[in-house]
């Protein structure tokens, strides 16, 4: 429908620039958009406004002029002008019932394009240290970043999902030494624990399997615990493999998986961290500092300078970073996407001034980075910040088997990456209209009873009979589902294109809202079988639409609840 419009506005500024009332030159972006207020018609646009000042008449006066050069459509019941100039349109109901034909024809797929065109893209999400369980700010990592690869595949871009280890630093030398205590019999009230060592009971289990000598099978490993409590490089290499295994783990139990797992110490294995040095140094971007080397990264926009290697000769964790860009770059992707938390925003500038500092071809503001904001976790309106296993968060494993998968992915991927979450696990967990998730999935179930119900009074669907009898649907509720269902196509492009899968899961509140509304107002079980077969066949469109938008939340369509 809305093609439609845009169709006949573009037939009508063609025929005013013939008359000599709009410019010949004049090529307006036409903005057409759903009406908030069916008072308003369906549909609204603003070109009289935008073509008023080179067209010099005033905007209502030149919307009566657009009004009057639209060509006759049967799919447009009435036009009116609305305010200064507003266009209003009102979608005839065959016309408006056709998108129940196309979302049945089209199944699974209604809502796909192919704009990517088969481009690759890389999304890199979660990668979160393995030195403990991920916690609940990695699931919301997960979520959207997941949920930004199942949209980009729907508008047709080969996605690639990647997850970086940081198995090398400071940060696994830790983990190894509080294993090893733990190994000892230390425990971490005791003063020969060590400073910076992780306090969870999980270290406690990663200790009791090493002395146990337990064999663990990671993504690209096979570790077999030696058992020996002085080899502190066995007990890392044994830590990290068990806390991969885990994390695999989590991220299964969240129907998360991934292309392509890389490892931060294959940079330093393959000499790519002295390269990246080198070539800097060689570009002229570096110099020497109080035993330290720099980089210009002013040049390139940061705000200050940055240190690449410490005096002790040890790297900041900038520099690896800017190596694991380049090697993605090399790698043929054109658009990266680093879905990340909000605290490695101060990254962000430094990682692209490196990548400038290179002379490698890569484009500025490149790659393209997706930041969440921080989630609180509560109960019964009080913050739960601790998880027995985990010592000092909240894990994802924790919410999942409190709220459910569904509702743990669904609930961290609806609001805006940018704002603070707050995780209500009594919401979650509530069966009610008040529980998005719930509202969501109980109106595809709803379908779902709908259609048992039909066949168990042996008034079984007749597809052929509810095409021919779409016309039937005149009520406003079965107008404004049909309508909703129009603008998903929209709905997944425009979330695709800002990586905001949010929008998805507004739509599908809006759209469940909608088709509540209209099961309450409106019989389906009627006498008339055209009728009866119309709502039907609209339901059915509801369901397929409710389905496809679950499944790019990574949220399942139950048909019972």
């Amino acid at each position: 429908m809305k093609e439609t419009i845009v169709s006949l506005l573009e037939n009508a500024l063609d025929n005013l620039k013939q008359q000599g009332v709009l410019p010949a030159d004049a090529a307006p972006a036409i903005k057409v958009d759903p009406t908030r207020d069916k008072a308003h018609g369906d549909y609204a646009t603003n070109l009289a406004l935008m073509l008023a000042k080179p067209a010099g008449r005033k905007p209502r006066e030149l919307a009566e002029a657009l009004m009057a050069a639209l060509p006759a459509s049967e799919a447009v019941q009435k036009v009116e002008i609305a305010g200064p100039g507003f266009i209003n349109f009102f979608a005839a109901t065959d016309a408006a019932a056709q998108v129940i034909r196309q979302v049945l024809e089209a199944g699974d797929t209604f809502g796909r394009n192919l704009t990517g065109k088969g481009q690759k893209v890389q999304v890199e999400f979660v990668s979160a240290n393995p030195t403990g369980p991920l916690h609940v700010g990695h699931g919301r990592g997960a979520a959207i970043g997941d949920c930004i690869c199942r949209l980009l595949e729907a508008t047709g871009f080969d996605v690639t999902r990647e997850f970086y280890y940081n198995d090398a630093g400071a940060q696994i030398s830790n983990l190894a030494l509080s294993v090893q205590a733990r190994v000892k019999g230390i425990e971490p009230d005791s003063a020969a624990w060590p400073a910076d060592g992780y306090r969870g009971d999980y270290i406690s289990e990663v200790a009791k399997d090493y002395l146990a000598g337990e064999t663990v099978h990671a993504d690209d490993r096979h570790v077999t615990a030696k058992a020996d409590p002085d080899d502190l490089d066995a007990i890392r290499d044994f830590a990290v493999a068990w806390l991969r295994r885990e994390q695999d783990l989590d991220l299964k139990a969240f129907g998360v998986s991934f292309d392509v797992y890389f490892l931060e110490s294959s940079l330093y294995d393959q000499g790519k961290v002295e390269e990246t040095v080198e070539r800097l140094i060689a570009n002229g971007h570096t110099y020497e500092q109080d035993g330290a080397l720099w980089l210009r990264t002013t040049r390139f926009g940061d705000d200050k300078d940055r240190v690449m290697r410490k005096s002790d000769g040890s790297y900041t964790y900038f520099l690896p970073d800017v190596a694991y860009h380049l090697n993605k770059w090399q790698r043929g992707f054109s658009t990266v996407i680093d879905e990340q938390g909000a605290d490695h925003h101060s990254t962000v500038t430094r990682v692209r001034a490196g990548l400038q500092a290179l002379e490698a071809g890569i484009p500025e503001g490149w790659p393209d980075y997706v930041l969440h904001q921080m989630v609180m976790v509560t109960r019964s309106g009080v913050e739960v910040k601790l998880s027995k296993r985990a010592g000092s968060y909240v894990t994802v494993r924790d919410l999942i088997d409190e709220v459910g998968r569904d509702a743990t992915r669904f609930f961290l991927a609806a609001r805006r990456a940018d704002s603070q979450l707050t995780f209500d696990i009594d919401l979650a967990r509530s069966q009610s209209n008040d529980n998005p998730v719930y509202y969501v999935q109980y109106a595809h179930a709803r379908v779902c009873s709908m259609l048992r119900k039909a066949d168990a009074e042996s008034l079984h669907f007749d597809h052929d009979l509810a095409m021919v009898s779409l016309a039937k649907l005149e009520a406003e509720q079965e107008k404004a589902v049909m309508n909703r269902l129009a603008r998903f196509p929209e709905v997944v492009s425009h979330a695709a294109l800002s990586r905001e899968p949010q929008q998805v899961a507004q739509y599908l509140l809006d759209l469940a809202a909608e088709f509540h509304s209209c099961y309450n107002a409106v019989k389906v079980m009627v006498e008339d079988d055209e009728l009866r077969n119309a709502r039907l066949a609209l339901g059915l469109a509801t369901r397929q639409v409710l389905r496809n938008g679950l499944d790019l939340m990574g949220v399942s369509a139950p048909e019972e609840m």
